[in-house]
């Protein structure tokens, strides 16, 4: 089985700067989705979509309020991917 505890961070922002359309580089640890990268509600919608899927996990609505940067998203999947 493979170990779900491991959660590549350089896999994950390709993949969130790919759905919100920006540059990788622009997408660093601490960058804020909103202020530094110009997401809306409806593209940080779209990125909740995506990871539920991609990953397997559930996001409820307060932990989408949550996610503001890379590092929020990362950490949040690997606490869902560890139960």
């Amino acid at each position: 089985m493979a170990d779900t505890t491991t959660l590549d961070k350089d896999e994950l922002r390709t993949f969130v700067a790919d759905v919100l359309d920006v540059e990788e580089e622009d997408v660093t640890d601490d960058a804020d989705f909103v202020e530094t990268l110009g997401v809306d509600s409806l593209m940080a919608l779209e990125v909740m979509v995506v990871l539920e899927k991609k990953y397997a996990v559930k996001l409820d609505e307060q932990e989408m309020k949550d996610i503001t940067c890379l590092q929020k998203v990362h950490d949040l999947l690997v606490s869902k991917l560890e139960k």
